[in-house]
């Protein structure tokens, strides 16, 4: 059961509540907040979700396939067109990069996969480093079959980005395959740390020096389990991107700064 402990009527009301563990509890607690709060009277209901539930179903890759995401979304909408603003951890990331690898200028960035080569050439740029991205074939979910490395990473600091891992397979062969092409190091920085499975044992085996994610999923456990493990903090940004929405500013300032 849901119970708003004080009155919330004419407030702005932010629920804050992340797509992780038991993700199905954990979406209909949220959808039942929204609506004890809309039913409450509060001027305006906003959800800030750290990691999106079922946002890896977000294309129809094969016939018959939902789109969970979509249907996720049109829930938390009530089927309104609301606005959302998506936030991003790059500056974050850049900023973990600078303070914590003494040699990111003469690092590489590299993208375990095709789909990721926006997004890290996005982080070179900025960092004003070269780029690798590395290209797989699949055979079945979740089993990577061949991997073949997009760029030179001789002698130098590899630092693979992605959005998320799961089991980590895809990072750990990734890892081994830079290693072997001569690079230096390997990090591997990733927004969402969802470790199911075998992954804390496949990162502690794999040759990184850190693997850094952001706290939109709790890290405490793992990172008793897993020495290799760094977090990045993303409070400050959420509590920015509320204070700019509540007193009407804009949001785009966080996609390019970290809040102090």
């Amino acid at each position: 059961s849901v119970e708003i402990g004080e009155s919330v009527r004419g407030e702005d009301v932010y629920i804050i509540q992340s797509g992780c563990g038991e993700i199905n509890d954990n979406l209909m607690e949220l959808l039942i907040m929204i609506n004890a709060c809309k039913i409450a009277s509060s001027s305006r209901v906003t959800a800030v979700i750290p990691c999106f539930p079922y946002a890896r179903q977000d294309k129809k890759d094969k016939s018959r396939a939902p789109i969970s995401a979509k249907l996720v979304a049109n829930m938390l909408s009530g089927f309104f067109d609301i606005p959302v603003d998506n936030l991003y951890a790059e500056p974050a990331v850049l900023q973990w990069i600078r303070e914590n690898i003494a040699e990111w200028k003469n690092c590489i960035i590299v993208s375990p996969d095709a789909g990721g080569a926006k997004r890290v050439t996005s982080i070179a740029d900025r960092l004003n480093v070269e780029f690798a991205l590395i290209h797989k074939e699949r055979k079945k979910a979740n089993e990577v079959d061949r991997m073949v490395l997009v760029g030179d990473v001789k002698d130098r600091v590899a630092i693979l980005v992605d959005d998320m891992a799961d089991t980590c397979g895809t990072i750990c062969h990734a890892a081994d395959k830079l290693l072997s092409a001569g690079a230096t190091k390997v990090y591997a920085i990733l927004t969402h740390g969802i470790f199911s499975g075998p992954a804390i044992s496949r990162i502690n085996n794999a040759a990184f020096e850190a693997v850094v994610v952001t706290n939109t999923i709790p890290q405490e456990d793992k990172m008793r389990h897993c020495p290799k493990i760094q977090v990045i903090d993303i409070s400050m940004i959420l509590a920015e991107a509320i204070r700019r929405t509540h007193n009407g500013e804009s949001v785009s300032y966080l996609f390019s700064h970290v809040p102090l």
